[in-house]
């Protein structure tokens, strides 16, 4: 299997492997788009380990993550959640987005961030002892969250954590062209419109321009569509529903490009 693409931006391949090692769970905070899941994705295939990704929602119960029973053929059958398999087969499991999940959720890892390392299946009445090749990662935005959705000192308290941003306008440039093979000049100048946009805080966007929308950027170009109309369609339009900002940024698109 490919190496996911990946861009070292400081020392966070250092902080993982060091967590994995001492058996620790680790915490990511930020932005939509700035390559958490993509670095999560690397180092689970750099220390071949196999990844459960779950994307956690207002929804998501312990039940999700733990499971069911479910009838088949006739039968009533026990079948694991994510958390569990992960935990029975010493996975990397991932928790995209945790402050979203239901306060069940937190409840039910809450054995799995400290020395216990174990998770109770209250359903199959069984406790599981997680292996020394699992690991627990959880991401967030904090920037993003409403009040009510912030995870509590006492669960951040229990991870390593790390916080990432958007790379500088080098590194974001290498990642481009590294990621969709763009031409460096063309990169440059996706790389130039985002920190632009990204200034203009007057705007008033929820979110602001992400790598995740260079690259879809990008891609887009590479595919043969015309800049403007690209970036239109990649940047200006997931960006806000607001027809005024929507002109605004093509304002910025028309100037760079």
């Amino acid at each position: 299997m490919t190496a996911p693409f990946y861009r070292d931006t400081g020392d966070e391949r250092l902080v993982f492997r060091h967590a994995f090692a001492q058996r620790l769970p680790l915490l990511i905070k930020g932005p939509t788009g700035s390559g958490k899941s993509r670095f999560i994705e690397a180092m689970a295939h750099e220390l071949g380990r196999e990844l459960v990704t779950v994307s956690c929602h207002e929804d998501t119960s312990a039940t999700d993550l733990l499971g069911r029973f479910l009838v088949k053929g006739g039968d009533t059958v026990w079948h694991d959640g994510p958390l569990t398999r992960a935990v029975r087969t010493g996975a990397i499991l991932y928790l995209d987005e945790i402050a979203e999940a239901r306060e069940d959720v937190v409840v039910v890892i809450h054995p799995l961030t400290d020395h216990r390392r174990q998770v109770y299946v209250d359903k199959i009445n069984e406790r599981l002892e997680a292996p020394a090749e699992f690991m627990l990662v959880c991401s967030y935005n904090p920037g993003y969250q409403r009040k009510s959705k912030e995870l509590k000192p006492s669960t951040r308290q229990r991870f390593l954590a790390m916080t990432f941003g958007y790379p500088e306008a080098a590194l974001e440039v290498e990642v481009l062209v590294g990621e969709t093979g763009i031409d460096a000049s063309t990169a440059k100048s996706l790389v130039d419109l985002g920190t632009r946009i990204r200034r203009l805080e007057d705007l008033g966007l929820t979110e602001t321009v992400s790598t995740r929308l260079l690259v879809n950027a990008a891609k887009t170009i590479r595919a043969g569509v015309p800049r403007r109309q690209a970036c239109d369609a990649a940047i200006a339009q997931p960006l806000t529903d607001d027809p005024q900002v929507v002109e605004s940024i093509r304002d910025v698109i028309n100037l760079v490009f």
